[in-house]
């Protein structure tokens, strides 16, 4: 059996995310997931540290240094998201009310 890369392993991870689905993208391998979604896929991505409705990382030179995820990696953000206190994030994460 062939050994997977990490990238790999990302897209597999993606293309397994269903359509519709609210994924919370922690830190390390799994922020890889959001480069092999395809831009018409509606999934709604949340990082810990408070960003809902991110997407891909932006383009070089097009960086917001106030706009990243939980690993500390800049991150878009889609039409719609929003970002929010890390307290809140972790409450929605855990289903809290």
């Amino acid at each position: 059996m062939k050994k997977l890369s990490r990238n790999e392993m990302a897209a597999l991870v993606a293309a397994d995310i269903p359509e519709g689905a609210i994924v919370n993208l922690g830190i390390g391998m799994p922020t890889m997931v959001i480069n092999h979604l395809e831009a018409d896929r509606e999934v709604l991505l949340h990082s810990e540290n408070g960003v809902l409705g991110m997407g891909p990382e932006p383009a070089k030179g097009e960086e917001d240094e106030d706009l990243i995820n939980a690993g500390k990696q800049y991150v878009t953000l889609l039409d719609g998201g929003a970002y929010f206190h890390h307290a809140d994030s972790f409450a929605m994460m855990r289903g809290a009310t």
